[in-house]
């Protein structure tokens, strides 16, 4: 028979025994986590036409895509001069 879960109000279960931990650092490896990361938070009237991250990710590259043919294209309408 199984034993019930303890809910403990510390946050904590009894087998953790932090006195154990030769260095304990909150926050060690949040530097790191934070670097590896690009988040962006959409304003929610543009996340209402988006329902998955790929779709945010083909319009950002559509846009993109569009961008450079147009910059592409003023670089060549220039005459040279006679």
């Amino acid at each position: 028979m199984r034993k019930p879960h303890c809910r403990c109000t510390e946050g904590l279960r009894e087998e953790y025994d932090l006195s154990r931990l030769k260095n304990p650092v909150r926050g060690k490896y949040y530097g790191r986590a934070a670097a590896g990361t690009n988040v962006v938070l959409l304003d929610p009237d543009v996340a209402e036409a988006f329902h998955t991250t790929r779709e945010v990710n083909d319009a950002l590259r559509l846009l993109l895509k569009l961008a450079r043919r147009k910059v592409g294209a003023k670089k060549g309408t220039r005459r040279k001069p006679a």
